[in-house]
């Protein structure tokens, strides 16, 4: 068995002046339709559940990109929520030997987190 982790941390004002200066551009190209429907329900919380996902994002990115073929796409990591509220990860492309993933997101006004741990058989 081999076991990854990655994490981030971002700025919130820096993902939300990416979405006002660059716009749809931005998000299409980062977040899924379904994270941005998400997103964009949090109202005036928004921008941290977008900087949350973008954190997650870079975490899973560190944590499998040593088993992932394709690295060119944002949007191949969707961010989820289970039935019990926690967050996972919606894998969109190919990733061999991967047992299972865990994460955690968290944020608060200025910074957003997230931890991904992946399992992988040897």
């Amino acid at each position: 068995m081999e076991i990854r982790c990655g994490t981030d941390i971002i700025e919130i004002e820096r993902v939300k002046k990416a979405i006002e200066n660059i716009g749809d551009k931005f998000l299409e190209t980062v977040f899924t339709p379904k994270e941005i429907e998400y997103c964009e329900a949090r109202k005036a919380q928004k921008y941290q559940h977008y900087a949350a996902r973008f954190a997650v994002k870079e975490a899973a990115f560190k944590a499998l990109s040593a088993h992932i073929k394709d690295l060119s796409c944002w949007r191949a990591f969707e961010v989820v929520k289970m039935e019990n509220g926690r967050p996972s990860v919606d894998i969109k492309c190919e990733i061999e030997g991967l047992q299972g993933i865990d994460v955690s997101i968290s944020h608060c006004k200025l910074y957003a987190t997230a931890n991904v741990v992946a399992i992988f058989e040897k």
